[in-house]
């Protein structure tokens, strides 16, 4: 039986090493231990963004971080308040990592390397005298009066706290689920809609400002729509893979969006402006220049979809087309037959149910002395570092919590 630690964090990733960081340096009498099933630690950050690791996003405010997330948006408000953007900035400037701010609000090492978190996460439980031990698969958890007990593939260990820190782990769900807790089953959230849809057959690579939204349903987003070879990508895509986890997961994917390529001009907006191109440009072939803030190619694509030849001139086209025409650009209806993983991001949509945590302190409301942070609980956000945002703020929290516990000062 392995009594040499205070506290065991089940997950070397994200969340586990910034707990096990916080808390060892906010209180360095405690013995952490970081317990990975796999052979290396923080893998995921390793791959994440492209391997230059989105950290977090230049968003500030709690109350307009939170819109970001599709579960935990009203739980996550009190939890910024206490960490948030600007303090993950200033918290990676201590341990010597700047970040700097993209266009979009992405924020990344200036390095543009993931190599640098992962350097200054290892350097960090190094100086804190924190054990990070590998291969250690939990087998079982168990809670006596005073400790938890963790049996892993290689030992027992017997702490006073734990932290699970484990993401998207079935294994540990169900471990908490025999625990008393309740696990909402998880579905993929962040995927992009497989289409072969002859419209957008060759137009891999093009990009486009559109309005999407989910036929027979509430679901819609707006922003840059990306075709792919499998169908169709980009943040409205990913908007809508997110908020609609759940939905579209009961639907096994199989549904119809409709695209509006011209954002927010309805129907007859559009038909009288083509009305007026046509006038305007009587004499001119309908294809050689696009009259819409979108590529060329998808142009083409939408005039041979209402039966427009490209030669055409634009006096020579007919009513009915101009119909046609009018509502490919407005409500083009696509068939989706399944989702792919959007890059490398695998997030799901699922956890722990946040009604069973106490937000002020990332504890468990059904066990005592166990806490959660990350991926493990019932939250996840959209791409643009606000599922790393969330790992950040839980670790830090349960760390001050398990740092300042009674139990600690003893």
């Amino acid at each position: 039986m392995n009594s040499n630690y205070d506290v065991a964090i089940i997950g070397g990733g994200a969340a586990g090493f910034f707990t096990a960081i916080n808390i060892a340096e906010q209180n360095p009498a405690l013995r952490v231990a970081i317990l990975e099933r796999g052979k290396e630690v923080l893998s995921k950050v390793k791959i994440s963004g492209g391997g230059r690791c989105n950290v977090t996003h230049a968003c500030f405010v709690p109350n307009e971080l939170v819109k970001f997330y599709p579960r935990g948006e009203k739980e996550l408000r009190g939890p910024f308040h206490q960490f948030c953007s600007g303090d993950t900035i200033e918290w990676f400037e201590k341990h010597g990592v700047n970040l700097k701010i993209e266009e979009d609000g992405r924020m990344f090492p200036d390095t543009d390397s993931s190599q640098t978190i992962v350097d200054c996460f290892l350097k960090a439980a190094d100086q804190s005298g924190i054990n990070v031990l590998t291969q250690q698969s939990v087998q079982s958890l168990y809670k006596t009066e005073d400790f938890w007990k963790v049996e892993t593939t290689k030992e027992t260990f017997l702490v006073k706290d734990i932290v699970i820190a484990s993401g998207s782990n079935p294994k540990i769900w169900e471990m908490l689920s025999e625990l008393g807790h309740t696990v909402v089953a998880p579905v993929p959230s962040l995927f992009t809609f497989n289409s072969k849809d002859e419209r957008i057959k060759n137009l891999m690579g093009v990009s486009a400002e559109a309005s999407v939204k989910i036929q027979g349903s509430k679901l819609k987003a707006f922003g840059p729509l990306l075709i792919t070879h499998w169908g169709m990508s980009g943040p409205a895509i990913l908007r809508l893979s997110a908020w609609g986890a759940r939905e579209l997961a009961d639907k096994e994917y199989q549904f119809k969006i409709q695209v509006n390529w011209v954002k927010d001009q309805n129907f007859e907006e559009t038909l009288e402006q083509l009305n007026k191109l046509k006038l305007e440009n009587a004499k001119r072939n309908i294809d050689k220049f696009c009259p819409f803030d979108f590529p060329k190619r998808l142009w083409e694509s939408i005039l041979k979809a209402s039966a427009i030849q490209p030669e055409t001139k634009w006096a020579d086209v007919n009513k009915k087309q101009m119909i046609a025409l009018a509502n490919q650009l407005t409500n083009a209806v696509f068939q989706v037959n399944g989702k792919s993983t959007f890059k490398e991001e695998f997030v799901t949509a699922g956890g722990v149910d946040l009604k069973e945590i106490n937000f002020k302190t990332m504890e468990s409301k059904v066990l005592s002395n166990l806490y959660l942070a990350g991926e493990v609980l019932n939250i996840d956000a959209i791409t643009g570092g606000f599922n790393f945002q969330n790992a950040w703020t839980g670790g830090f929290i349960a760390a001050q919590a398990i740092a300042f516990s009674d139990s600690a000062k003893k």
